[in-house]
């Protein structure tokens, strides 16, 4: 089982992946590891799991449950599962790993 990727592996992988914005990097568990980069708009929906955002480039703003907050390259942000959030005016370099864990929880 694979249990180390790089910034390059990821971007270069998401760059084979047709017309998508993420791409799994690691999986274990109930753990799994993304890379994600939204164009023009974040179009994400509340998840099943509590997840983990690790900022790797750029800027945005995040919106967490009405809340809105900056982030930027080196912050790490907490979003519990079947919470609505999304990142907003972010940069044309904006980037993130995503780490999903724990149980998965209906909405």
């Amino acid at each position: 089982m694979k249990y180390q990727v790089s910034l390059a592996e990821a971007i270069q992988q998401l760059a084979g992946e047709e017309d998508s914005v993420f791409t799994t990097m690691l999986a274990a568990g109930t753990m799994r590891v993304e890379y994600y980069a939204p164009l023009i708009k974040d179009l994400q929906t509340p998840h099943t799991q509590d997840e983990l955002y690790i900022i790797m480039s750029g800027a945005a703003g995040f919106v967490r449950n009405g809340e809105k907050t900056d982030c930027k390259k080196g912050d790490v942000l907490y979003v519990p599962h079947g919470l609505q959030h999304s990142f907003i005016d972010f940069t044309d370099d904006f980037a993130t790993w995503v780490v999903f864990y724990g149980e998965k929880h209906l909405h």
